[in-house]
């Protein structure tokens, strides 16, 4: 690690602790020559992960696209930002931990629908909506009766 005051190599680890939730490593530094500390931070190194399209088409995942189709469904819910982020957390995690490469987009969909369905039923109607490209109001009151079975 090459220290960002005098660019010496060589440093010794003070201090190391999870950060991010275990997500990564926090580690403040002592470098060996000028004797100044600095903070460095270890994560794991992810392969890329693609979404296989309806078209066949392919593209890496974006996380950024999860939130703002989570942030849509749950427009005027009370839903905060927090809970948003720890279910796009939560998806991409889930990708990661598999062991495919390559993901079908509806599968990506239906992860969002489930953590929308235990989260804010409307949000999750409003999702599926859209989602399931719902033709008339008929496909709309069956995905209805569908939840309403659920919770009896």
């Amino acid at each position: 690690m090459r220290c960002p005051f005098c660019s010496y190599t060589e440093s010794k680890v003070i201090d190391s602790r999870p950060a991010e939730e275990g997500a990564s490593i926090r580690r403040r530094r002592e470098c060996l020559s000028c004797g100044k500390r600095f903070t460095t931070y270890e994560i794991i190194e992810r392969l890329p992960l693609l979404v296989v399209k309806k078209d066949g088409s392919r593209q890496s995942f974006d996380r950024t696209k999860v939130i703002n189709g989570l942030v849509k469904a749950c427009e005027k819910r009370p839903v905060s930002a927090e809970q948003i982020e720890k279910i796009a957390d939560e998806i991409e995690q889930e990708l990661q931990s598999m062991l495919e490469r390559e993901v079908p987009s509806e599968r990506v969909g239906e992860m969002v629908m489930k953590h929308l369905k235990d989260l804010d039923e409307v949000a999750y109607v409003r999702f599926a909506s859209v989602y399931r490209s719902f033709k008339d109001i008929n496909t709309f009151l069956e995905e209805l009766n569908k939840l309403l079975k659920e919770k009896i």
